[in-house]
């Protein structure tokens, strides 16, 4: 199964920024499916400077985490 995943939160927003990437790395990605992430809108802003590293929402891991097991894992990240 291929799923793609739209995410427009910005810093402004932690927790609704984190999501998307939380259920590509550790839902979909972890169940053997084929995820893509694309980012809009505000969520641009996680790819410029230190932005990324300091995201920190609440019930999801650090955005730093999630970037370093897109990373490992492949993932596609479209802007």
């Amino acid at each position: 199964m291929k799923i793609l995943y739209m995410a427009t939160a910005g810093a402004n927003d932690p927790t609704r920024a984190s999501i998307p990437w939380h259920l590509a790395v550790n839902g979909s990605m972890e169940a053997g499916q084929e995820a893509v992430i694309v980012l809009a809108g505000d969520s641009t802003e996680l790819l410029v400077g230190e932005t990324a590293r300091s995201l920190e929402g609440l019930g999801v891991p650090p955005m730093r985490d999630l970037l370093e097991k897109a990373r490992a894992r492949g993932l596609p990240v479209y802007v």
